[in-house]
């Protein structure tokens, strides 16, 4: 349980500090080894609260990084599940 506050904790200073794809890379990172890692996406939340405008590309939407959060670790989750070679106590 420590691990994993102090795992949210360095991806908070990340997105507050870092550059977006450094973020990206460790929550990515922290997905893959916590079960299901709520956190990053609450912490993407915030950060497009922070930071976010609206991108043409996108039709003026914000939340980019939140959803692309969401969908990481909902095909992270799955992915896990349908490997053998995945650890079962991480599930």
């Amino acid at each position: 349980m420590v691990l994993r506050i102090l795992a949210s904790l360095i991806l908070l200073l990340s997105i507050l500090f870092m550059p977006f794809w450094l973020s990206l890379f460790l929550a990515f990172g922290m997905m893959l080894y916590f079960p299901v890692f709520w956190e990053s996406i609450i912490l993407f939340l915030i950060s497009d609260l922070l930071y976010g405008t609206g991108e043409a590309r996108f039709f003026g939407f914000t939340f980019i990084s939140f959803f692309i959060s969401i969908l990481l670790l909902l095909t992270i989750e799955f992915m896990k599940k349908k490997l053998k070679f995945y650890p079962q106590y991480h599930q």
